[in-house]
């Protein structure tokens, strides 16, 4: 399936790229004096993990990222994004650093420089120390004090060869299905301390890029938010004011604070209790920081409806099932192309944005292997359309600096276990061996160009 654009369209700066996270890929868990994680705890829950699966091995790049990084530039991408497991790196999450996990990085760092890859570091994807989450984790105000620790010892350590940095991953996720919902890491269900949470977040989202910006001499700092368009399922008011408060839980909560526009209370009112009993002086302040780039990782769309059933949302999904939809993915989300665009539009509204990327997109689908191959045209067809919108965006204006394929490696999928697949690369678990799938191929004639 050849593209109806070239790799030159989307300009000479464009970052090609693939992403990935510690946990869900490096394995090794109890290696050269890594710490636990609130995931190594989390996983062993049972239940937590809809295959009862561990990712103690996962892909094992701890052992393989020499090979791993090379499938990687074979496929002609030029920005290699993964992040860096704090229990690794702080096994206790502050004080005595660990360094043989230091030095894995500096090699993982120096592997992507001599293969002519640009690193991109993620500081946090979710991976709190167990150690911390045992002393309140996000929601005790001193994981600020820990988190300034550990960007420092970061950032210092790897500045001098990495420019590109992320300070969060997709904050909505670990902070509202880690700690309200209770469906990821650390399990937690309570509405009481989510709002603390949130706020403790938000500043750390600030303050890494502030530290980032202080000790990273010409380093382009960044965040990622995940972002869905919101749209009511009906014309009527109540499915319309349903959507608007999803779109402040999910698009607007951590984006607005960072802009100096404060949480949007107006529309989740249970954020008021931030500024009534969390807050502290000089916060409002502190929540603001002039980012570099914004990261937005799009998969789908969200319709919503009113609904009683979910107090202060007063809304829920309704489900691509249920709306008829016939593209589906296997992780159960609509494929809607569109919607990139819709996104990319969205947030590009905001004053005080200057450059946006898609920081990841991808799709999960079942994959075989036959006659040594892996054949899947459906995420061929997913990354085209989506790189179609981008580029549109990028006629319109919008400056889009990059694309993040998620993933590189069929990895472990958080709560879903091994199951679904997002790799350009199909990994057998059980032997560890990599085939290139149809995608990674359409990926390598598209770079080409």
């Amino acid at each position: 399936m050849s593209a109806p654009f070239t790799r030159a369209d989307f300009g000479p700066d464009f970052a090609w790229g693939t992403a990935s996270a510690a946990f869900q890929i490096e394995g090794a868990v109890a290696a050269d004096g890594r710490g636990p994680s609130v995931w190594d705890v989390f996983q062993q829950k049972k239940g937590a993990i809809k295959t009862g699966e561990t990712a103690e091995t996962a892909c094992d790049f701890y052992s393989r990222y020499t090979d791993d990084i090379g499938l990687h530039t074979s496929m002609g991408f030029n920005a290699f994004r993964f992040s860096i497991a704090w229990s690794r790196v702080l096994p206790d999450g502050t004080g005595r650093v660990n360094e043989a996990g230091l030095a894995f990085y500096d090699r993982v760092i120096d592997e992507c420089l001599r293969q002519g890859q640009t690193p991109w570091i993620c500081l946090y994807h979710w991976d709190l120390p167990q150690a911390l989450e045992d002393r309140g984790g996000w929601a005790n105000r001193q994981v600020l004090d820990w988190f300034t620790e550990y960007v420092t010892l970061i950032v210092k350590a790897f500045g001098h060869k990495v420019k590109h940095w992320l300070v969060l991953n997709e904050p909505s996720a670990f902070t509202l299905l880690g700690y309200l919902v209770g469906m990821h890491a650390p399990g937690r269900r309570s509405i009481g301390s989510v709002t603390a949470v949130i706020h403790h977040a938000t500043l750390a989202q600030a303050e890494g890029g502030r530290l980032i910006r202080d000790n990273v001499p010409g380093a382009v700092v960044g965040t990622t938010f995940s972002c869905s368009p919101v749209e009511p399922f009906s014309a009527g008011k109540r499915d319309q004011q349903a959507a608007q408060r999803a779109d402040a839980l999910l698009n607007r909560l951590f984006i607005e604070p960072s802009l100096g526009m404060g949480y949007p209370t107006r529309e989740l009112s249970f954020l008021s209790a931030i500024q009534k009993r969390i807050a502290q002086p000089g916060d409002w302040e502190r929540l603001a920081f002039d980012f570099d780039l914004i990261g937005l990782q799009h998969y789908f769309r969200v319709v919503v409806e009113h609904s009683l059933l979910v107090p202060y949302l007063w809304g829920r999904e309704v489900s691509p099932n249920r709306r008829g939809v016939e593209h589906i993915t296997e992780m159960g989300w609509e494929v809607h192309p569109q919607s990139m665009l819709t996104i990319l539009r969205q947030f590009n509204q905001y004053d005080g944005i200057r450059q946006v990327m898609v920081a990841e997109s991808g799709a999960a689908f079942f994959d075989q292997v036959e006659f040594g191959r892996v054949v899947d045209i459906q995420r061929v067809g997913y990354h085209q359309q989506c790189l179609k919108q981008v580029l549109q965006a990028k006629t319109e204006g919008i400056n889009v600096t990059g694309y993040f394929v998620w993933t590189l490696l069929d990895n472990f999928e958080w709560a879903e276990g091994y199951r679904p697949r997002f790799g350009l690369v199909h990994v057998d678990h059980r032997t560890q061996q990599r085939i290139i799938k149809q995608s990674g191929l359409w990926f390598r004639a598209l770079l080409a160009e």
